[in-house]
Parts: C-alpha cells; structure tokens; sequence
C-alpha cells in the first residue's frame, strides 16, 4: 500500500507543501487587519503574489450552481520590482489595504465573490496612483497563474484563487456591455493578465465605449 498523502489543514501551511516554505512569507500585520501572506514564483518573469490568508476559512453564501467555489482567497500578481516595505511609495502602498478591505466585505457583508465579478476603488471611484489611473476591480480566475494557482485541497475543502485586476473606467463600461466572456477576451488579446503593470492603458479605443 502506498503512503496516504496529508492534506495541509490550513491554507499557509497547503501554500509551503506546494511550492516550499521558503516561498511563502507572512505579511506584517496590525491587530485587526485580515492575514496576508507572500508568495514568490520565479517565472520568466519572477513575480510576487499578494493574497489573503484565511478567507477560505469563510463559506460563501454561493449560488447552488456554484457549490464547488463556495471557498476562496483573493491576490494580486505583483511585478517583481515592486518594494511593499516601502510604506511611503503611494504607487504601491495601495495593494495591502484594498486585498484586506475586499476580504473583509465578503465576511461582514455574507456575500460572495466569483470570476467577472466588479467593483468601484471606493465611493468616489478615483485612480488607484499616480502611475495606475484605473478606479474599477475585476476579479478573475488566474490566466498568467492559471497553472500554479489551480485549486488546491485543504482539509475537505477546495479552496480556488481569484484575482483582482485593476481596470479603466471605459473597460467597466465595456464589460457591463459585452459581458465578462468578451471583456476577458479583449484582455487576452492585448497581452494583459493579472500581473500589475504601472504603465498600462485601457484595452479598448474610444469607439469601444458608445459599443459601436
């Protein structure tokens, strides 16, 4: 008989059994402020991925089509370059406070988040940065990340990943339109996945917007 696998029973320690614990860093946090962690991938281009610690821990209230991902966590897909110790840079402080504000309005809010889903970057919807003039969020399943985050036991559960990508307002306009399928579609052919890129502008030209 073979040896029986172990399946991690929490999700930083699933993280460390999959891609070493030398990989995946917990993120300092104050008293109150949802557990994040930090995983290191090196692809062709080495990455960084942010992500919520825990939130699988939450059953979403899902619709019964959707049981399977009833379990998640949320990241953003960071470039390398980027320095989150830095505190002062408000080109990339942004990160750690929005993944801990999303998590916790799933829980107080028993709700649920799943692939298309968007949202405003607050009230007054404004640019996220100097560098990053987005002010929507759109979660998605991993495309650039697709093989290293597929879903991963964790106890009895399935815990799927989704990230938050950051998009303009005539990209908002241009999914509510044409739809997720159609809007990751565009993504997709201009080269833009989930990884975090300062400097990119909107997938769409103005004709796009009036949905010509």
């Amino acid at each position: 008989m073979g040896e029986e696998k172990i399946i991690p029973s929490n999700f930083k320690a699933a993280l460390e059994a999959h891609f070493g614990a030398n990989r995946v860093t917990e993120v300092r946090s104050n008293d109150g402020e949802f557990p994040l962690l930090l995983l290191s991938l090196d692809l062709k281009s080495p990455v960084t991925v942010l992500m919520t610690n825990g939130l699988s821990n939450f059953t979403m209230p899902v619709h019964e089509k959707h049981l399977d991902k009833a379990h998640i966590e949320l990241y953003f897909c960071l470039p390398n370059y980027w320095d989150l110790n830095n505190l002062n840079d408000l080109n990339t402080n942004w990160v750690s406070p929005w993944i801990r504000r999303l998590a916790q309005y799933v829980i107080e809010k028993n709700t649920w988040f799943g692939h298309g889903h968007t949202m405003p970057c607050g009230k007054e919807m404004q640019s996220l940065s100097e560098t990053m003039k987005q002010n929507h969020f759109f979660l998605s399943e991993p495309m650039l990340l697709e093989k290293e985050l597929a879903p991963i036991a964790i106890g009895e559960k399935r815990v799927h990943f989704l990230s938050i990508i950051p998009i303009f307002p005539d990209e908002m306009d241009y999914k509510q339109g044409k739809g997720t399928l159609k809007f990751q579609q565009k993504l997709i052919q201009h080269g833009i996945t989930e990884k975090l890129d300062d400097y990119r502008g909107t997938v769409l030209r103005s004709k796009w917007r009036f949905f010509k």
